[in-house]
């Protein structure tokens, strides 16, 4: 890092946990006590802290690696500072974590952004800072910032095992993947991918060899058509299935096998992914979940993915290509029309932004989730366009480990998505300063919108005299 973008990131650093700690003040005082999951997770945090380890609330779903960390912080602080009675993991104390996970979110997303691209020389400083910026303010992860959530957490240590990861320290990107997954079982998805990472890397050497054999480049150049997909599939399994090949890929990925092996031991003695109540989270095939995701990134990448180029591109891709998008066609109505599922709680809880994009659009008429299929095929094209700069081996991890993660969900829910949209958006090419500038003004009208109703914007249910707030 140079001198003058080392201050330029301080600076921008410093601002931005400066703006979070006057939010933070400002929620503290309007919400006092627990709220939403709250409820269930200062109580457990609380209970760790008064050393009753061994008390769990069968209501929570996630391991405790929350409450682990929030011990390991507050306690030896409350002993430096000589902190005493209720101050200690107060619901302001355990919100405060999060604070400082969003702050160490900052400096990894910044590091990745740097490591990924840093082959790119015509990136500025100024730019990775701006992203920096842009990716920490991220609307739907900033908002559980002042809220004592597994997701700050679950982020930071992602992000960091996938930093490790990216530098070859395998063994701590598996420790810190471990770590990641007891703050959610869900990012051993995380885990699969930083090992794909090394796969894909291998697989794409070994790729460019026999093309350089073959001396025919169009096969590699060309991602989009479908015979150099059987080509490459082909590849592929020859690769794969040579026990030297599987050798040296068991041999650089080991950690990571030992970790998903650590946690298939889990779901067989736990007797599945979920702690606690288990009743309101079924694993289902909700193929349509990746349609949410995928629409819910053009929406929150407007500025990169829905511009007159990319459509101009689309419409000439769908001339040339007529018989694999009615194909496709075909099959993302079929997943529609028989895997759509909707939750009690997208229907029931009119608190979370989720009840009211089904209420409005998708509850409307009983065709608008096929209407909306053409919109999808388009925000899957031009998500896909955009990582083109990727291998195709690399591509083919990243969308299976997005399958995985999204489609066995019941629940629309739009933290869920957190992760695999970071990580997709620290993969694309950056964008121009004017896009990256409009992509920052949005996030911060998304996110003062979102403070305003949650702070200003209270209302009560008839069977409660408990104030209700709206998020995401």
């Amino acid at each position: 890092m140079e001198r003058y973008e080392a201050y330029g990131f301080s600076g921008a650093m410093s601002g931005a946990f400066l703006l979070s700690c006057l939010l933070f003040a400002a929620i503290s005082r309007r919400q006092r006590g627990p709220y939403m999951d709250e409820v269930f997770h200062v109580p457990q945090a609380q209970a760790y802290c008064h050393g009753r380890f061994l008390q769990w609330d069968p209501m929570i779903t996630t391991l405790p690696g929350l409450y682990l960390v929030s011990v390991g912080v507050v306690k030896p602080a409350a002993w430096l500072l000589g902190w005493t009675g209720s101050v200690v993991c107060s619901v302001g104390m355990l919100r405060f974590i999060n604070l400082l996970f969003s702050a160490g979110n900052f400096y990894l997303l910044y590091l990745l952004l740097f490591k990924i691209h840093q082959k790119n020389k015509a990136v500025s400083g100024f730019q990775r800072i701006l992203s920096t910026l842009i990716l920490a303010m991220f609307p739907t992860l900033y908002f559980f910032t002042f809220l004592y959530y597994t997701d700050p957490g679950s982020v930071f240590f992602t992000l960091f095992a996938y930093l490790m990861c990216l530098y070859g320290n395998h063994k701590t990107s598996a420790l810190l993947g471990f770590c990641g997954f007891m703050f959610r079982q869900t990012n051993i998805v995380w885990t699969v991918f930083c090992a794909g990472n090394v796969v894909a890397e291998k697989l794409n050497e070994a790729w460019k060899t026999e093309l350089q054999k073959k001396k025919d480049e169009k096969i590699y150049s060309k991602k989009g058509s479908f015979s150099d997909l059987t080509r490459i599939l082909q590849f592929l399994i020859k690769y794969l299935i040579s026990p030297k090949n599987l050798v040296t890929l068991i041999a650089l990925t080991w950690p990571y096998i030992a970790l998903v092996t650590l946690f298939f031991g889990f779901v067989f003695i736990n007797g599945g992914i979920v702690v606690g109540d288990r009743s309101s989270h079924e694993a289902c095939l909700h193929f349509p979940q990746l349609f949410y995701f995928l629409s819910f990134t053009v929406f929150f990448s407007f500025p990169h993915l829905l511009t007159p180029t990319k459509i101009r591109k689309f419409l000439l891709s769908l001339r040339k290509h007529p018989v694999q998008y009615s194909l496709i066609t075909i099959i993302s109505l079929f997943l529609v029309w028989k895997f759509t599922y909707v939750h009690k709680y997208l229907l029931a809880d009119n608190r979370h932004y989720t009840f009211y994009v089904w209420r409005k659009v998708f509850q409307r008429h009983e065709l608008v989730k096929y209407i909306l299929v053409p919109f999808y095929i388009f925000a899957g094209w031009t998500f896909t366009d955009t990582l083109k700069s990727k291998s195709i081996f690399w591509i083919l991890m990243y969308f299976a480990c997005l399958l995985a993660v999204t489609v066995p969900q019941k629940l629309l829910e739009f933290r869920y998505f957190i992760l695999p949209f970071l990580i997709y958006r620290l993969n694309i090419p950056f964008p121009s300063m004017y896009r990256q500038l409009l992509e920052l003004a949005f996030y911060i009208v998304v996110n003062a919108v979102t403070f305003y109703l949650f702070l200003n914007r209270t209302f009560r249910w008839e069977n409660s005299d408990e104030i209700q707030r709206f998020m995401w």
